[in-house]
Order: structure tokens, then C-alpha cells, then sequence
């Protein structure tokens, strides 16, 4: 059985007989509803009867749920609870560029075992204690509270992942999240210098913003952009 430290819903005296109906509105790991009173026997023969969805191993919701385009990633929340979503997930999440992965990319802690799941498949990018909590936001998504990084924060993960994802796409999300304003260059320029690569955004920044001096919104110097 999984473990599954996030509860999507608050904590309330257990009695067996009410603890389905406290995981009525989001998703659950068997784990914490064995917790709540509900053995693991008592999980299959809900299944069994139509009452409960097995989403995937130890992941369980009510049937015909209403789920977001997100889903994934709230199901890799519950499964890698020191986890962030990261890179190309957080750009289609925060809608910037075109990319739209079939693998969920979550950064972990570099020291903790790769996490082993079959489905949603996951793409692992390790970072320091440190760097998992730079720019770090938390999302609810089908209720459950998803961390995944901030726009400026991921657009500059692109740029230092670049070997990993392609230049060409950390280029599409700079332009595009600059377009849509979706972060300030001084957000850029702190993230970049914490992530240590100030240097190589430096020329595709003063490019972008020669690019948009005279179409689209134009980057002031005091970090806010008109147009």
C-alpha cells in the first residue's frame, strides 16, 4: 500500500460508517482511508460494488468524479509527497508555450529513491533542498494541494535544464510567459541568479526585449511591461 502523507480533506472524529463520505469530493490513498476506519478489504468490495473508482494502485476516487486536465498532477502530489512539479508540466499548467508532455516532470530532493509508479509515468529531475523551495507555489487541483513552481521560476528551470528539454523550448517559454505577462524581468533575473544561470538568459532576455519594442508589450526598465 501506498503512502500518502497529503489529506484532501480536514480531520474528524472516525467512525467506519462515515469515513467514505469525508472523501466524498477528492481524490484519496488507500492508505488514509484505511486511517480514517475503512479497512483495505472494504476498498475493494466498494470498487466491486461501484461505490469507489480505483484510479491506479492505492489511488481512489468516487465514480464519475469530475476531473480537471490537471489531474495528473494531483494524482503525482499524493504519490511524491516531497515532490514539485517542474519544466514542462508547470509550463502547461501556467498555460506558457506549446508543450503539452505525456510524462508528469516533478523535481525531488537529491538524495530520496527515485519514486516508483505506474501510472501517471513521471519524468524525475533532482535539485537541492534548497532549490525545491525558490519559486515554489501550491495549487489545489481536484482538491488536492499540488506544489509546483511559479511561472518566472519555471521559465528559468528551462533555461538551466536546457540539455534535458531543448533550447528551442525554454526560448518559446520565455517569449511566450514575456508576451503574456507572466512574470517581471526582475522575477527573472532573481531566479536566474539563484539558479545560477544569469549569464546564458542574459542575451535571449535583451533580445526578447529588443523584439517586442515595437509589437507587443515592451519591458521597462523599472521591470513592468506596457503595450
Amino acid at each position: 500500500m501506498d503512502a500518502c502523507p497529503l489529506r484532501p480533506l480536514p480531520t474528524r472524529p472516525r467512525t467506519r460508517s462515515s469515513s467514505f463520505a469525508w472523501f466524498a469530493n477528492a481524490s484519496s490513498c488507500a492508505r488514509d482511508l484505511a486511517e480514517e476506519g475503512l479497512p483495505t478489504i472494504t476498498l475493494t468490495r466498494l470498487v466491486e460494488a461501484g461505490k469507489l473508482e480505483r484510479v491506479s494502485r492505492g489511488l481512489y476516487t468516487l465514480p464519475g468524479a469530475a476531473m480537471s486536465e490537471h489531474r495528473s498532477l494531483a494524482e503525482v502530489a499524493l504519490r511524491v509527497p516531497r515532490g514539485v512539479v517542474c519544466l514542462l508540466s508547470a509550463l502547461q499548467f501556467h498555460e506558457i508555450g506549446t508543450q503539452a508532455p505525456f510524462e508528469v516532470w516533478v523535481a525531488i530532493p537529491n538524495r530520496i529513491a527515485s519514486p516508483r509508479i505506474e501510472h501517471p509515468a513521471i519524468r524525475v529531475v533532482r535539485m537541492s533542498d534548497d532549490a525545491l523551495v525558490e519559486g515554489l507555489q501550491r495549487k489545489r487541483i481536484d482538491g488536492i494541494e499540488v506544489p509546483i513552481f511559479d511561472p518566472a521560476r519555471t521559465v528559468v528551470d528551462c533555461f538551466k535544464f536546457r540539455n534535458k528539454i531543448g533550447l528551442d523550448v525554454a526560448l518559446e517559454a520565455l517569449r511566450d510567459g514575456w508576451r503574456e505577462r507572466r512574470f517581471s524581468i526582475d522575477e527573472l533575473w532573481h531566479h536566474a541568479a539563484r539558479q545560477r544561470v544569469a549569464n546564458v538568459m542574459q542575451p535571449y532576455i535583451e533580445a526578447s526585449r529588443r523584439d517586442h519594442i515595437n509589437r507587443g508589450p515592451v519591458l521597462e526598465s523599472d521591470g513592468t511591461m506596457t503595450g
